[in-house]
């Protein structure tokens, strides 16, 4: 294979990467490819929104991001989740990292500042190894199945139990991803305390109280209480229908 030919032009590419210097030196020499940079996300919360709503063809992460999740983990997360293939950057490298980094199955592991003929190299290696997905995106655009609409602007995605309000990742605790996850998996359905209380704390006996404590936190974090408890029978999720 010519490492002077992109063998597929029809996809997207996101760039991972803090430093925007650096980050439009790569989107341009990808435009000069002829290849489309959808995005560039230069914190990990941002590369995790955009790929939840955009499903990208291929992923270009810088390894180093100045935040409190690395490149590796957001990595993890678009393979784990969406099967995106990652090319990994970074400016230095030793064996953990490296170890660390194979995690999410990377196609290719370049070092900052690389030449466009590495750059071409990996990204047609990404492709023609990943040839699969490219042929079957549809399949993981259907996510959006995945979504619990508790309110126009907050939604619950059952696949990774996280939290959105106005498109921003809410972080809840284990106890909240619990709650949320046993009475979303048939949302609006109606929960009894016992089994609700069971998956929770894994206790034969429920103290109700301790229940309704981890609702009034949630309510309080919220601003608004998603469940709603029905008098002897136990609690549901209050769910709006949107259309798709």
């Amino acid at each position: 294979m010519s490492s002077n030919l992109i063998i597929n032009k029809e996809f997207d590419v996101l760039i991972v990467e803090d430093e925007p210097i650096l980050a439009m030196a790569i989107k341009l020499k990808l435009k000069k490819f002829g290849l489309n940079v959808s995005n560039i996300a230069s914190s990990p919360n941002d590369a995790i929104l955009y790929a939840q709503n955009n499903y990208p063809d291929l992923a270009i992460v810088d390894i180093n991001l100045n935040s409190s999740k690395t490149g590796i983990e957001v990595a993890n997360y678009l393979w784990k989740n969406f099967n995106i293939p990652i090319i990994f950057l970074t400016s230095y490298y030793n064996d953990k990292i490296l170890s660390e980094a194979m995690e999410a199955e990377p196609y290719a592991y370049l070092l900052k500042p690389c030449r466009n003929e590495e750059l071409k190299v990996a990204i047609n290696t990404a492709m023609h190894k990943h040839q699969y997905f490219f042929k079957n995106k549809k399949v993981f655009k259907n996510k959006e199945n995945d979504f619990v609409y508790l309110k126009e602007n907050i939604k619950y995605n059952k696949t990774t139990c996280e939290l959105f309000i106005d498109d921003n990742i809410i972080k809840l605790t284990k106890n909240e991803k619990k709650l949320f996850y046993i009475l979303t998996k048939e949302a609006g359905k109606v929960i009894n305390f016992d089994t609700i209380f069971n998956f929770i704390w894994r206790e034969d006996v429920y103290d109700l109280s301790k229940l309704r404590s981890l609702i009034y936190r949630l309510k309080n974090k919220l601003g608004f209480n998603p469940f709603e408890n029905l008098y002897e029978e136990g609690y549901r999720v209050n769910v709006i229908k949107k259309n798709i």
